[in-house]
């Protein structure tokens, strides 16, 4: 990361290597950056979070179902496919484990239940890549979708709050998705989707030049501020001091709690398994 923003006169300027989790991480705190992605070693995390674990076991799944043959992309396919990369950690136990399992066993094959599975996606865990006047974007899309003439990036979500169209609509990631997904494919792409697996609900947003200058804007902004704190760094800067902490409600679970002090004294931990929900998410029914 260091000298990384450096430039030589006449030399034209270096772009600045973006994903949005990069650019969040140090918007919701730059010690927390500073700490996932500047200092070496990294500092010590503390334990696995089970919603992430939940997340990560639905994504996992529904990457391998496409890439069955396709008289196997069956229901009860997705469901084994869900058990084969189960993970436990981050739950208070077994059975708490067992549970949660069970639910989003059903999510997911209620989910590929409404998948056409001839509808060959054109891409999943698809890397993408776009450049603008200071960033050099990059991120891997959930699934890139054919719709008519233009693709459609969607995305999965698990968490227990039902996704909207605003969420669909500010999300940044999203955003450089579609820049990505214009760049490396070469083809139209202006609408974005969140399917909500607990709720088996979309919300979409169709993006606009201006919606997404508005995105690349604020973007560009974040990725100034962390050059400039590398840079002060660099001269000398006490880290602490370039890279300062925002404590809040969010530093009860912060993967770099057990390294920040600040978060320690901000608010008490919270539990790994606090972030799933007590009830299952009404379904929307079909309509």
């Amino acid at each position: 990361m260091a000298g990384e923003q450096l430039e030589m006169p006449g030399m034209p300027r270096r772009l600045f290597p973006a994903t949005p989790s990069k650019l969040a991480t140090f918007s919701d705190c730059p010690r927390r950056y500073r700490y996932a992605y500047v200092d070496r070693p990294t500092p010590a995390k503390g334990p696995a979070w089970a919603h992430n674990s939940v997340g990560a076991a639905v994504h996992a799944a529904l990457r391998s179902w496409w890439e069955l043959p396709l008289p196997k992309r069956t229901p009860a396919a997705a469901r084994q496919l869900l058990y084969g990369v189960w993970s436990a950690a981050g739950f208070r136990d077994a059975a708490q484990s067992e549970r949660w399992r069970a639910r989003a066993a059903g999510w997911l094959t209620d989910y590929v239940t409404g998948l056409d599975p001839t509808d060959e996606p054109v891409g999943t865990e698809r890397h993408v890549a776009a450049t603008t006047e200071r960033l050099a974007l990059s991120g891997r899309v959930d699934r890139i979708d054919q719709r008519g003439d233009e693709l459609v990036v969607v995305d999965y979500k698990t968490g227990r709050s039902v996704s909207t169209d605003d969420e669909a609509r500010g999300s940044a990631a999203l955003a450089a998705y579609v820049l990505g997904v214009r760049r490396t494919l070469r083809r139209p792409c202006s609408r974005v989707e969140l399917h909500h697996l607990p709720s088996g609900t979309v919300a979409a947003f169709e993006h606009t030049d201006r919606s997404l200058a508005n995105h690349v804007r604020r973007a560009e902004d974040v990725a100034a501020d962390i050059a400039a704190a590398t840079a002060a760094v660099d001269a000398g800067e006490d880290p602490d001091v370039a890279f300062p902490p925002a404590p809040g409600r969010q530093c009860g679970w912060c993967d770099f709690r057990p390294s920040c002090a600040v978060g320690q004294a901000a608010t008490p931990p919270r539990e790994t398994w606090s972030f799933l929900a007590e009830e299952e998410v009404v379904r929307t029914p079909p309509a």
